[in-house]
């Protein structure tokens, strides 16, 4: 099986840093869900920034069969609106578009993700939204009125659509209780999987590792001894 995301001597520093990340290989297949763990300061968001094309690395970063290491800043970008979709951390959303704008605003710089819905945008967003379990009366909304868990699952209904190949998640469960981080992983694996997308996750709750087909301990894998 092709890799969907295939690593070799990755290396990578901020201007005037030393060196953050020094991977020699690492290779992740379609349709895992890929659990990505390590201390505060070990590279895992940085990491999940030079996967998405955010940043570059210097050596070989091939995702889909791009190496991202060789493409300019614009081609980073459409490479990842095209095929990627993105949990922040902090969200992200626009505050006062309504709930349905901020998820088809992952569409406007794609139209090969437009043209994968089955739907129309509007009727994929409501539909993405319905399957994450957020009320109908709030999808017309300002996002800035939700809580924090029904904005967490209107950035994983905007990561989800347009069928991404690879959809990444950056700490997106660490503002929940025990029972909604469960209830919210599940459902997006429900999703990842109906859409047959590719999930890394990163997450410093070690209750989380269990639910994954994977688990990857940043530290051991960077060859870049810790401060």
């Amino acid at each position: 099986m092709t890799a969907l995301i295939a690593i070799e001597d990755l290396r990578f520093a901020w201007p005037g840093q030393p060196e953050l990340l020094h991977i020699e290989r690492l290779t992740l297949a379609p349709g895992e869900r890929v659990f990505i763990k390590g201390p505060s300061g070990s590279g895992k968001s940085t990491l999940l920034g030079l996967l998405a094309g955010i940043h570059r690395a210097r050596g070989g970063l091939v995702v889909l069969g791009q190496d991202l290491s060789r493409l300019s800043n614009r081609a980073r970008d459409r490479f990842r609106a095209d095929h990627l979709g993105y949990i922040f951390q902090q969200f992200n959303l626009l505050p006062f578009l309504s709930v349905l704008e901020n998820v088809t605003s992952a569409l406007i710089f794609s139209p090969r993700k437009r043209a994968r819905l089955p739907a129309l945008a509007h009727q994929e967003a409501e539909r993405l939204l319905a399957e994450l379990q957020l009320p109908t009366s709030l999808w017309h909304q300002p996002v800035h009125r939700l809580s924090i868990g029904q904005q967490q699952r209107v950035a994983a209904a905007r990561a989800l659509i347009g069928r991404p190949e690879l959809v990444i998640a950056d700490e997106p469960t660490s503002a929940l209780d025990t029972d909604n981080r469960a209830a919210f992983i599940e459902l997006l694996f429900g999703e990842c999987a109906q859409q047959g997308s590719t999930l890394v996750f990163v997450s410093h709750d070690p209750g989380l590792e269990s639910l994954f087909s994977r688990v990857v301990s940043l530290p051991e894998l960077n060859k870049v001894p810790p401060c």
